[in-house]
């Protein structure tokens, strides 16, 4: 079983014995969370379709002189179009250019793996559609597009300075010297396709900017891209398995809450979630290691949006549970795509690999945003 199976089945066997009925696990399931997901996911599919990760990533690269240069355009690709596009798939589709490219200079995939990786989960940060926790940080806080990234953006950028800097003193003899001379793969795009992809983008952006609401902005765009002459499996090859996840975990949750078990976990977290803004980032970051980030921020979510200054604790609940995901291999799906995508691939992300960068990393760019959240509070 997998994490959407698991969840399924849990949700659904919390229906039949009584836990939460059938109306309350319909009503717990929130649609705008769904939607929202769902409608990103069609614009990714259109992107990739479209040869737009492969263009940018591709060009991108072919800049570098340098490895220190190589990890910095690596790791800003890999930061940027996931703050712009949902992380996950972006590590789906940039990990194998990134090997093929890096295998060309003749230098070792491991440390542009990590930052790949890494920089996913750090560039996610700064916006809403960054993660699919942001997603439901944005649902629960109301908080518009503009402001969460005003806010979070400048997390992310110090956040990728600093996941370039400790590679580069783990990895010191990696990036010695230039880069030799390489054949690189030629970028391929389909440019009709392409153009009218970009400028629906380029509009849902806008949108997002003038305040229009983040869900209905997104399944405008998305509707408007369904309208093509492609076939529609190819326009509606979304993750399934991550929107039946979400799904039972609203189930899940609402009959945590249905039960009162989710006043009785918060009488014990609650001095820490009330106690500041490091405390509730320590609390959300050993929560996140210990059930994933997912599912505690929809934990949390209740004991959030009642506290005195709650749009200060959404954006340190959304820093704190994303960058978490940095601490080991195992705390985010970011991480894991980039693993199981580079076995394929025949090299290897290990698990002491990946901790000896995220440990350093995850403190901190914890650190540097707890910092930037006072002084902005």
């Amino acid at each position: 079983m997998n994490r959407a199976t698991i969840a399924l089945v849990a949700s659904v066997a919390l229906v039949l014995i009584g836990a939460i009925s059938e109306q309350d696990a319909l009503r717990s399931i929130d649609l705008g969370t769904i939607l929202l997901l769902g409608a990103m996911m069609v614009v990714n599919v259109h992107l990739r379709l479209a040869g737009f990760f492969r263009f940018v990533a591709s060009r991108v690269l072919r800049l570098a002189r340098t490895p220190a240069v190589l990890l910095a355009l690596v790791i800003g690709a890999s930061g940027v179009l996931s703050a712009l596009f949902l992380n996950d798939p972006i590590c789906l589709m940039i990990t194998p250019l990134v090997i093929d490219i890096v295998r060309r200079f003749g230098r070792r995939p491991l440390p542009y793996l990590i930052g790949i990786g890494i920089a996913a989960n750090v560039g996610s940060v700064a916006t809403i559609t960054g993660n699919p926790q942001n997603v439901i940080i944005g649902q629960a806080s109301g908080i518009s597009y503009l402001d969460f990234a005003a806010a979070l953006t400048p997390v992310a950028a110090v956040g990728l300075i600093i996941t370039w800097a400790v590679i580069i003193m783990l990895f010191r003899a990696e990036f010695h010297g230039t880069l030799a001379a390489a054949q690189l793969p030629p970028p391929r795009q389909y440019t009709p396709l392409l153009n009218r992809v970009l400028a629906i983008v380029v509009l849902l952006f806008v949108l997002f900017l003038i305040g229009v609401s983040v869900v209905t902005a997104a399944c405008a765009a998305a509707g408007a891209l369904l309208i093509s002459r492609l076939r529609p499996a190819k326009l509606l090859a979304l993750d399934w398995e991550l929107l039946a996840f979400f799904a039972g975990l609203f189930v899940i949750t609402g009959a945590i809450e249905s039960a009162g078990l989710s006043e009785v976990i918060f009488g014990v977290l609650r001095p820490f979630v009330e106690g500041g803004t490091i405390s509730l980032m320590l609390t959300t970051g050993v929560l996140s290691n210990l059930v994933s980030n997912v599912p505690a921020v929809l934990l949390m979510r209740p004991e959030i949006a009642v506290l005195p200054d709650a749009r200060h604790a959404w954006l340190t609940l959304a820093m704190a549970s994303t960058l978490a995901g940095n601490l080991t291999l195992l705390g985010s799906a970011a991480t894991l795509i980039v693993a199981e995508v580079a076995r394929g691939m025949r090299e290897q992300l290990g698990f002491m690999s990946f901790l000896r960068v995220g440990v350093p990393v995850t403190l901190l760019t914890m650190a540097f945003g707890v910092l930037w959240l006072e002084m902005i509070h």
